[in-house]
């Protein structure tokens, strides 16, 4: 996708793409494109309202932050090289056992800890990057306010929700807050470090950060013994078809 000549309808249109796509192949891929679309669906409200500082600034950066998934997720599906972290996410899809908030974790960890950066960076670079985190900080109160939803939404397909709780000392919750509030900390630093790099030192720094960011996905899909076993308790009473889940996310 060009993000010059892109518009955010015809990113939703992509996204809509992707969820028919997956609710017609029974792909869990569409599971973080639905709760994504909402997100997009978001910054055009606050574009519009005039919650952003820079509207036109803020759109571009949305079309190359979208631009950075969508582009990745036509790479997997055409069996084309794409970033570590975003690979890690797409072939999870293809299991079983990880539980929907494993799907949505990944995805918003190969999203934000990197793409947020890089699009940051790629929209403001050198001195403007600075000038660009009054706006930086509000697209993410909109991705953080989405949370509450999406745990509201998984606990209509997960009735053993609150096992994990109990088990966890609240684990449910403190593995999306702390997904979120580190991603986000994580993604400004990325912007600061990228946007003085020249085109060939950022693709560089860009690859280096996608194998630390891949190395948290690791662990989103295999939290350890204790939390991995919970997770398959969780899994097995997870309800609802894959099309059904799509829709309840989205």
């Amino acid at each position: 996708m060009n993000p010059d000549t892109a518009t955010i309808d015809e990113v939703i249109r992509q996204l809509d793409d992707i969820i028919d796509w997956s609710q017609s192949h029974e792909s869990r891929l569409g599971y973080f494109a639905a709760l994504y679309r909402k997100v997009t669906v978001k910054v055009k409200e606050g574009i519009a309202d005039g919650y952003f500082g820079d509207g036109q600034r803020m759109e571009r950066l949305d079309m190359i932050f979208a631009g950075r998934y969508l582009d990745a997720f036509e790479q997997f599906r055409s069996h084309q090289p794409t970033t570590q972290s975003w690979r890690l996410t797409f072939e999870a899809s293809k299991h079983w056992w990880p539980i929907v908030l494993q799907h949505l974790l990944l995805g918003m960890n190969a999203h934000i800890n990197l793409d947020l950066g890089v699009a940051a960076a790629r929209t403001s670079p050198g001195d403007a990057i600075h000038d660009l985190e009054a706006d930086f900080n509000k697209i993410n109160e909109i991705l953080a306010a989405l949370v509450d939803g999406v745990q509201q939404e998984l606990a209509r397909v997960r009735p053993l929700l609150g096992l994990l709780d109990r088990i966890g000392g609240g684990t449910d919750e403190a593995l999306i807050n702390f997904s979120m509030e580190k991603a986000r900390d994580r993604a400004w630093q990325v912007a600061l470090k990228l946007a003085p790099l020249d085109q060939a030192n950022r693709m560089s720094g860009i690859e280096k950060i996608d194998k630390e960011v891949a190395l948290i996905g690791h662990l989103v899909r295999h939290p350890g013994l204790i939390i991995g076993s919970v997770n398959k308790i969780i899994r097995l009473g997870e309800r609802g078809t894959i099309p059904q889940i799509i829709n309840i996310l989205g």
